[in-house]
């Protein structure tokens, strides 16, 4: 009887605990910055445009478009941030506070359009104290944010390497690419190290410095920890690292 019970507690359970990691999904801002990706594909797209023939610029659009089609990578998304998060409410609770709130505004505003075309030429110097510069080398350490805007550059630059691999098929071998692809990656990660407390520096710019040594506090935590790393796996869902453009399924209604 007490197993039947606890079977019935957990069943029950199941919906309030899908509903917690779609509601996480919603408040740290997934959708907007999915939106924001497709904005800057659009623009990867168009700076080939002019170097290419008709012909293989609209077969480079089509791919990427196909492997990065926006229900399809919400999906894939969604579903790595289930199968890695076990328990999404630290994070929800964090993210539906006024501070998680006032996180993902300046997240969303740093990757729109417009903040992107402003700073194309790299951002303006932020001037801080040692106490900001500590508290920002805290945050560096605990988010994966390195990594995070690696995979999203190279997914963009690859765009053009995708479709020149299903035009030639066996243009490139598999273990030849995976060599190409992580000698990319980690010369983009030390790009961006290299850069990045001056990035949140200027992302987090609006937090007080109370509020951004909280915000650390939430990053160091288990429950920030567990998110973040499921984050960063569920980021490379989307963008469908490792898989080809061709082999990818499309997104399918109602689900």
């Amino acid at each position: 009887m007490r197993a039947v019970f606890t079977l019935l507690l957990l069943l029950c359970s199941f919906p309030s605990f899908a509903d917690d990691h779609a509601s996480l999904y919603q408040s740290a801002g997934w959708p907007q910055q999915r939106a924001h990706f497709n904005d800057a594909l659009q623009a990867a797209q168009q700076r080939y445009q002019p170097s290419l023939p008709p012909g293989v610029f609209q077969a480079l659009v089509d791919n990427s478009n196909r492997r990065f089609e926006p229900r399809a990578m919400e999906q894939r998304a969604q579903a790595a941030l289930r199968m890695e998060l076990a328990d999404p409410r630290p994070a929800l609770q964090f993210f539906e506070s006024a501070l998680g709130r006032k996180v993902v505004a300046a997240e969303i505003q740093a990757t729109s359009r417009e903040q992107l075309a402003a700073h194309a030429q790299g951002l303006p110097a932020s001037q801080a104290d040692a106490t900001r510069r500590l508290l920002i080398r805290h945050l560096a350490q605990a988010l994966p944010a390195s990594q995070a805007g690696a995979e999203v550059s190279l997914a963009l630059a690859g765009v053009a390497a995708d479709s020149l691999s299903s035009m030639v098929p066996g243009l490139f071998g598999e273990a030849q690419t995976q060599l190409l692809v992580q000698g990319q990656r980690q010369r983009l990660l030390g790009e961006i190290e290299g850069q990045i407390d001056d990035t949140l520096l200027y992302v987090y710019r609006e937090l007080s410095d109370p509020e951004l040594e909280e915000f650390v506090t939430f990053a160091q935590s288990p429950g920030g920890q567990a998110y973040y790393q499921a984050a960063l796996v569920a980021l490379r869902a989307a963008l469908a690292v490792g898989q080809s453009a061709q082999g990818l399924e499309p997104a399918q209604q109602g689900i």
